[in-house]
């Protein structure tokens, strides 16, 4: 693995997302000096938090899988994610919504989601299930150390036997069609296969190795942090300061001051020169390209996911039906995936995730009053409507949003509407968000594992990149693992844990994950 050259004593990393902290906390329990700066107010970059009235907003992601890894993070300076978070393991993980007015809860237990299945499809999908639920254990491991978990120096770094194991399970095919030799039911296949949008790609022709999220969504378990996900950050933070590191919070980084091919030091906004043996860069893509002072030559432009809207509503009533996540599929699927990622169109038939973080935590809103985050997919500002058409077509958009959560059950949603929040690619560009999507850069194969933007910049002995636009990917567990591999660019050191099935130990923890109860609903 390449490393940084020279004296790397003093790091600076600019940003305070969970790549971030994540990468913060790895060097420091290497023994560097670290300064992070970060120009907004407090930590989380995209997993922020806003007050809204009475209510405590997430502003990112709001599903954490495989908490291990930030364990892992703590465990660098010996601390401990569960010495500081509260989680609860979710039961159902999910509970799908499909247009036929069918519901399945999606749980992580194979036996409790076995039966499940049988329930809602039949002994002969019940079978199906259990099948699948090996082949993406299978997958799992098959690529977590050698495709996810490891920086990339050359696509030869695939020609290894884990490449051989992950053709023969399948992994180069299409996502769908993998997913159907187990399940035949429509509506089980897009369970375990919308993850694909995640990575930004139509499950017809996302990798099914792309399968590997099914598996950390619907195998290895979900949990809630008590006060939200921004309990996360907070809390590595905290775990930073604790170990040593110097945050620094409303610091715009403006100059990275170069000489000999190497960084020197770190301008602000304030006038104020941070020298560094080191850098990792940690901010949008095109942010880090910026203060390099040019992007790497690609043979085709990057791709980006698709966007959202997410509309924050603090509501006086809920509704029974909902869990702490909740999916409603529309009845089109093909068509929603091509809206989303060719026509540029919006999506037609709607499927939307629902958030209810009061659930389990009821400190989130005033007494008596519920938070709903309803997540709607939309395409993103190269391939749909510009930035600027959304000044006039969010609201719009908002008012037709509503009327579909009222039209598939939620009864007086509008009226019950105390505090309200609209985000949409507006917002996201006016955040720096390229293309007007906050999930970066899509995993098309010409964007993943090797063929992704490196973590390692060519023409800088000392700089680093780290967060969803690089090395592995979108999504909360990759970011981790993004800031883990960063620093190890700096250090030349690994941490590995086994790869097992990840769950939080529950022994001698004063926050033991808790499994009470079977439903997440009211």
């Amino acid at each position: 693995m390449r490393t940084v050259t020279g004296r790397t004593d003093h790091v600076v990393v600019v940003g305070a997302g969970l790549s971030g902290l994540a990468c913060a906390l790895h060097l420091l329990g290497a023994g560097r000096r670290v300064t992070l700066v970060e120009r907004e107010a407090g930590p989380g970059g995209r997993a922020g938090r806003l007050r809204l009235g009475g209510y405590q907003l997430d502003t990112g992601p709001t599903v954490l899988t495989m908490p291990h890894l930030a364990d892992e993070a703590f465990g660098a300076v010996g601390d401990s994610l569960y010495r500081h978070v509260e989680l609860t393991a979710l039961h159902p993980a999910y509970r799908a919504g499909f247009a036929d007015g069918s519901w399945l809860d999606v749980h992580t237990d194979g036996d409790a989601m076995e039966a499940e299945v049988r329930r809602f499809a039949g002994p002969a999908e019940a079978a199906g299930y259990r099948r699948l639920r090996q082949w993406l254990e299978q997958l799992y491991r098959a690529q977590m150390r050698r495709f996810i978990d490891t920086n990339f120096d050359s696509p030869f770094q695939l020609a290894h036997p884990d490449l051989a194991r992950l053709a023969l399970l399948g992994g180069f095919g299409r996502l769908d069609g993998r997913i159907g030799r187990f399940l035949s039911d429509p509506r089980l296949r897009r369970v375990f296969s919308f993850q694909a949008l995640y990575a930004g790609v139509a499950p017809a022709r996302a990798l099914a190795a792309y399968a590997v999220i099914a598996y950390m969504d619907t195998v290895a378990g979900v949990w809630f942090p008590k006060g939200g996900m921004y309990a996360l950050p907070r809390a590595m933070a905290d775990a930073a300061t604790g170990a040593g590191a110097d945050l620094r919070y409303s610091t715009e980084v403006t100059l990275l001051e170069r000489s000999a091919g190497r960084v020197r030091a770190v301008h602000l906004a304030s006038g104020e020169r941070i020298p560094c043996d080191a850098v990792v860069l940690t901010c949008e893509l095109s942010t880090a390209h910026k203060l390099l002072g040019r992007a790497p030559w690609r043979p085709v432009p990057l791709r980006h996911s698709p966007s959202a809207v997410i509309l924050h509503a603090g509501t006086d009533r809920t509704w029974p039906r909902l869990a702490h996540h909740t999916l409603y599929f529309g009845a089109a699927w093909e068509r929603t995936f091509d809206e989303l990622t060719r026509t540029g169109a919006l999506m037609s038939d709607p499927s939307l995730l629902i958030t209810r973080p009061t659930t389990h935590d009821d400190s989130l809103a005033p007494p008596g009053r519920h938070l709903h985050y309803v997540l709607a997919p939309c395409p993103n500002t190269t391939v749909g409507p510009s930035a600027a058409a959304w000044k006039g077509l969010g609201p719009r958009y908002r008012d037709s949003l509503v009327a579909e959560l009222e039209h598939r059950g939620l009864d007086g949603f509008a009226d019950s509407i105390e505090e309200e929040l609209l985000v949409t690619p507006l917002d996201w560009t006016a955040q720096g968000h390229a293309a007007g999507s906050p999930f970066s850069v899509s995993h098309t194969f010409a964007q993943t594992g090797p063929f992704r933007p490196r973590n390692l910049v060519r023409g800088l002995d000392n700089a680093v990149l780290a967060g969803c636009g690089t090395t592995p990917g979108v999504g909360v567990p990759t970011v981790l693992i993004s800031g883990k591999l960063a620093a190890a660019r700096v250090t030349g050191a690994t941490r590995r844990r086994p790869q097992g099935r990840p769950r939080p130990a529950t022994d001698s923890l004063p926050f033991a994950p808790s499994t009470a109860g079977t439903h997440d609903s009211s």
